[in-house]
């Protein structure tokens, strides 16, 4: 990649941000721009450096990830990865609403790590993982519906298609076979579904299914 992904690593934890740091910095196509221990300083930072991507741990004094999350999401078009672990499970949905673009759990494997700041920074969501999607699954249901919302009348048939495919937890790829379409066709059809919405990406859109009712979690999923 021509292009460096400039990455700002917030946590509190000194070794941990360090280590974190120290990981994608040794990559050719990525550049830690910037460390932060604390929300404050997280917002801060991001304003000063406009990464592409910030690494947000979840428990942060002064100013926790969540709301450091929205207050970055909110102010520019940097994506945030949020760090988060198994017991911190009811913060996944606060921080899908915060404009989250993604979730990393603390004990992943270098390469995940790294894969993972190059697919949000390449603008796609992180929802690839069982274990994430059976979060978002989880935390969304708690979440009463409400009534559809307005906007998905403005959506094609095969857009609704793929916004329920998408809310599952399924690749373009496997969208691909089940609509008997191309990968670029699936391409396109989130594109749109995206824009008509108003949404920043696919993990903004399983939100939006979930919440208005159109994808419901099944037990035991």
């Amino acid at each position: 990649m021509a292009d460096q992904i400039r990455v700002l690593v917030a946590d509190d934890q000194e070794l941990v941000r360090g280590g974190f740091a120290l990981i994608l910095d040794a990559q050719p196509d990525i550049t830690v721009v910037g460390e932060a221990a604390d929300g404050v300083e997280a917002v801060a930072a991001a304003e000063r450096l406009r990464p592409d991507v910030v690494l947000m741990d979840v428990r942060m004094p002064h100013l926790d990830g969540i709301q450091a999350t929205a207050r970055i999401c909110a102010a520019s078009d940097t994506r945030v990865l949020v760090l988060t672990t198994f017991d911190l499970d009811e913060y996944v949905y606060d921080a899908l609403r915060a404009g989250a673009s993604g979730f990393l759990l603390k004990d992943m494997r270098r390469d995940d790590l790294v894969n993972a700041v190059r697919v949000v920074a390449g603008g796609e969501a992180l929802l690839a993982p069982t274990v994430t999607r059976r979060l978002i699954a989880d935390v969304v249901s708690r979440a009463a519906p409400r009534r559809v919302d307005g906007r998905l009348s403005a959506l094609t048939g095969r857009e609704t298609e793929t916004l329920k495919a998408v809310a599952r937890g399924l690749s373009n790829a496997e969208i691909a076979g089940e609509l008997f379409v191309t990968e670029h066709t699936v391409k396109t059809h989130v594109s749109n579904l995206l824009t008509k919405l108003g949404l920043r990406d696919r993990v903004q859109a399983v939100v939006l299914a979930y919440e208005t009712g159109l994808v419901v979690p099944r037990s035991g999923e």
